[in-house]
Formats: C-alpha cells, sequence, structure tokens
C-alpha cells in the first residue's frame, strides 16, 4: 500500500453499521473501574484514552513502530531525554540543532552534553549514552548519514533519536534507518493546520515504548482528546498537502537561487544543495522549508512585511506559508538576513509572485 493511501485510512476502527468512520473524541477522566485493575487504559484518565490509541496507531503505520503521543514536541524530547540520562551520562546533541533541545539536556545536574554541527559528527560516540539527531537540522537544513551515525553509535553502546520533524514519517522514517527513537512534534506537518500543539515518539523496541508510556502516566505530559482526534482527522491529507508544498518550495527555490540580491539558498530538492545526494538516498521527500539570505535585518523585516501572502510567524508544516527573520531568536547561529519559509499549499504561482514583488520592493 502507498503512502497517499496509507494515511488516509490509517487508525480508523474496522467499520461498523451507522458508526462514523472516525469515531469522535471520548472525554473522561475516570472510567467504570470495579475490583482490582488489570493493564493501563481505561483506569484513569492520564493513564490512557481510546482516541489517542487511534491517533497513536495512525501515526504508528507510517513510522513502521510503536507511537507514543504526547502534549507537545518538547514533552516528547524530555520523555526521551530525562529518565535515560542522569549524573555522569553523557549525550550528544547537534550544535544546530534546535535551541530549546540544548537548553533541556544542558539543565540535566551531572549530564555532560558534547555537540558538533550535524554536516561533521564526530567518527565515535565512545563513552555516550545516547546520541541526539536531527536531520534535516532546523533551521540549517543539514544532513547526516543516520544509518551509518545509528551503526557507529551503537557500537559505543549509545542510543540513538532522531528529531523527523523537518521530514515527517512520509519525508524519512528513522527506525528503518537504525534509530530507536523517532521523535516529531506534531504542532507541525503532521496536523498542518497551525492551530494544535502535539508530540510524538516513534519506537520499535516495545521495552521503550513502554518506558516512555510510563513516563508520560508520571509526568502527566498527556494530550487531551479533543487535540488527537482533530490531529487524526487531519492525518488524512498529510499525503496531499506534502505533495503541493515541496513541489512548491522546489519552484521557490529556484527563483530564489536565480536572484542576485539573495544568497545561501537551501532547498535539499535543489540539485546543487550540498546535501541533495545523501538527500535522496535516505528521505523520500525533500521537504517544504526553504532557507535564504536576504542581506540584513532591515532588509530581512521589509521583505516579510511585503509578503501578502506569508504569515510571519515561527513555526511550519500549515497549509499557510509562514516565514520568519531567524536570528530574532536566541541560540540560532544565523545570520540577520537569514530566512527560514514554510511553503504552504498556496498555488504556487501567486505564492511566487507575492515572494518576488516582496523581493523587489525590499531591494530598493
Amino acid at each position: 500500500m502507498e503512502d497517499g493511501t496509507r494515511v488516509v485510512h490509517a487508525g480508523l476502527p474496522d467499520p461498523r453499521q451507522h458508526e462514523p468512520l472516525l469515531p469522535g473524541p471520548q472525554f473522561a477522566s475516570i472510567f467504570h473501574l470495579s475490583g482490582d485493575p488489570t493493564g493501563h487504559a481505561g483506569v484513569y484518565g492520564r493513564y490512557g484514552n481510546p482516541t489517542w490509541a487511534r491517533w497513536e496507531a495512525a501515526l504508528g503505520e507510517l513510522e513502521h513502530g510503536q507511537v507514543v503521543s504526547f502534549a507537545s514536541g518538547m514533552a516528547a524530547v524530555a520523555a526521551v531525554l530525562m529518565p535515560r540520562l542522569g549524573p555522569g551520562d553523557v549525550v550528544f546533541l547537534p550544535r544546530d540543532g534546535y535551541p530549546a533541545v540544548r537548553s533541556l539536556a544542558g539543565g540535566l545536574p551531572g549530564v555532560e552534553v558534547r555537540t558538533a554541527p550535524m554536516a561533521s559528527l564526530p567518527d565515535s560516540f565512545e563513552g555516550v549514552k545516547l546520541v541526539w539527531l536531527e536531520s534535516p537540522s532546523n533551521p540549517g537544513l543539514d544532513l547526516c548519514d543516520i544509518a551509518a551515525t545509528c551503526s557507529a553509535a551503537h557500537a559505543a553502546g549509545a542510543l540513538v533519536a532522531v528529531d523527523n520533524t523537518l521530514a515527517t514519517p512520509l519525508g524519512q522514517r528513522p527506525l528503518e534507518l537504525g534509530a530507536d527513537f523517532s521523535m516529531s512534534s506534531d504542532s507541525k506537518h503532521a496536523t498542518g493546520h497551525s492551530d494544535l500543539i502535539l508530540g510524538h515518539v516513534a519506537v520499535g523496541d516495545p521495552v521503550l515504548a513502554e518506558e516512555l508510556q510510563a513516563w508520560r502516566r508520571t509526568t502527566g505530559a498527556v494530550p487531551g482528546p479533543f487535540e488527537t482526534w482533530l490531529a487524526h482527522r487531519s492525518l488524512g491529507t498529510l499525503d496531499v498537502r506534502l505533495e503541493r508544498q515541496c513541489a512548491t518550495a522546489l519552484e521557490l527555490a529556484k527563483l530564489l537561487a536565480a536572484r542576485s540580491d539573495v544568497s545561501g539558498v537551501r532547498y535539499l530538492g535543489l540539485p546543487d544543495d550540498p546535501f541533495h545526494e545523501l538527500a535522496a538516498r535516505q528521505m523520500h521527500r525533500f521537504g517544504s522549508v526553504v532557507v535564504f539570505d536576504v542581506g540584513g535585518k532591515e532588509r530581512a523585516e521589509a521583505f516579510l512585511d511585503g509578503c501578502s501572502l506569508v504569515a510571519q510567524a515561527t513555526s511550519f508544516g500549515g497549509v499557510h506559508s509562514s516565514a520568519e527573520r531567524r536570528a530574532r531568536w536566541a541560540g540560532n547561529d544565523v545570520a540577520e538576513g537569514f530566512i527560514r519559509f514554510s511553503v504552504g499549499c498556496e498555488t504556487a504561482s501567486d505564492l511566487l509572485a507575492d515572494v518576488e514583488g516582496a523581493l523587489d520592493r525590499s531591494a530598493g
């Protein structure tokens, strides 16, 4: 079954006469519970919910693993890092990845954090307990060879987690490349409408899944049933959204690369991108994010103000195109004129005309 078909049907229950295709959210903090409790679902609202279960089953079909959902992407990150790292442990993180992950790891008592750029990872991870990868990296779009890195990390006795948010499970499957954890912020592409905060972790090992579930129960980092129902409803269009977004992103990257007043254009689908060959080998799609530099803070702000179809916002993966001057956030080692552009589902000709017009006006 192809991904486009799988994503439409993922997680749906078997058909029952007069029942909806996707049952509505189940709101419950308590359940009828007589005698001794058995299992975790149907015990208490922090332990499980049928709406979560359908959402997790849907994502599991796409990830080719077992999924545990969380209230946010950072809650999912915390569920991987915090139970496994204690005083004396070493964690490896990409220096150019999402800054909040480095902040979280750096605040763990007694944990040593080692870093390197995604484009130049160490050959050995000796002494490291957990290797955290972000490929493609946010916001630079650098890659690592995930399979080779997992092999090196496992040889040193380390587990490997991959932040797969930019790629999505339809663009890359880290578990199939050897990773132990595949984490995503589902606030982005998976839900796609810029109105939900969710996250998940996929694993291939049932023991790791139980550890994640136990962490969620203990910390209460649970997703809401209405949010997960909305997410599941939105998931069915992920393939068609990505198809439009990725195609337009390539056209936008070509337009930007042809302009003399724009530099540093990065899009993994461009044949001359430094990571194009690796992306073509380990990814199924090149993504919806394009990054580039317009030459300084003032022009970047003028360009963003001049776009009528592009929201100035700090996320990506939605049906509405959005962009931001990424240097406005601490922890991002990028130039003042660096733009992270998330391509939405607008008609390509309209979006490209809007961007080109804003670039022309801001150049003056």
